[in-house]
């Protein structure tokens, strides 16, 4: 049994888990895929939003103990990381001053450097592993921009989708400050846009292919995912 707990910065993503990734890890061998938000969602006015990395190694780590067979992973966003020195994440800090490709995976090493030095268990990073998305979950939704319009029922979008996705080598790279995050951008075009539902109902429509063709990040994180069980099967 190969039990896959994904934690996640906030409902948007929590649904594209629940929709969407776990119906397809299923198929590579997984017995239970699930999403859960990070942090303590009943102590909050409003779920979702990333915490500081203090609590979120506590829930990591605690849930790495209680539950000995299941592997565990992140989905956040690297922009809304905090970077304090109370609550900061490991490595964000530092990885602001280095080049855009080496961002995400900077958090990802020192993330996981730091579950393994907070806990006695051997062999600890065999079952954890962190993903930082460079961006907001919206830009993935670039990587089909007709099939995205026609998720958002705007079939007439299309070609305004696709003028923001030729600016960038990639849907990742479509950015980060509070005007031109990938939400912002979309909300500007889609009067009412509600991230968790319009945002997996164009994720479903755009499907897993054409996302992990278009962002090599994600690729990557999806690849480990779908190989993990076998690889934890031959240990």
């Amino acid at each position: 049994m190969t039990r896959l707990l994904i934690h996640v910065e906030g409902e948007t993503e929590e649904t594209f888990v629940n929709e969407l990734l776990a119906d397809h890890l299923y198929r590579k061998g997984y017995t239970a895929v699930s999403a859960r938000l990070l942090g303590n969602s009943r102590q909050r006015s409003r779920r979702g939003g990333i915490r500081s990395w203090r609590t979120v190694r506590g829930d990591i780590l605690r849930h790495l103990k209680e539950d000995p067979n299941c592997l565990a992973t992140t989905m956040v966003d690297y922009y809304a990381l905090p970077q304090g020195a109370d609550d900061g994440w490991p490595g964000r800090h530092k990885a602001a001053g280095l080049a855009f490709f080496m961002k995400a995976a900077s958090v990802e090493e020192a993330v996981a450097k730091d579950i393994i030095a907070n806990t006695q268990e051997m062999g600890a990073l065999s079952r954890f592993f962190p993903f930082v998305m460079m961006h907001e979950f919206e830009a993935m939704l670039f990587s089909d921009c007709e099939r995205f319009a026609s998720g958002v029922a705007q079939p007439g979008l299309a070609s305004a989708f696709q003028t923001i996705r030729d600016q960038f080598s990639s849907p990742e790279e479509i950015n980060d400050s509070p005007i031109t995050a990938p939400s912002k951008r979309i909300e500007g075009l889609v009067p009412g846009y509600v991230k968790p539902l319009y945002g997996t109902l164009a994720a479903l429509e755009i499907g897993l292919d054409a996302i992990r063709a278009q962002c090599p990040h994600f690729r990557s994180w999806l690849e480990q995912l779908e190989s993990w069980p076998e690889r934890r099967a031959s240990l």
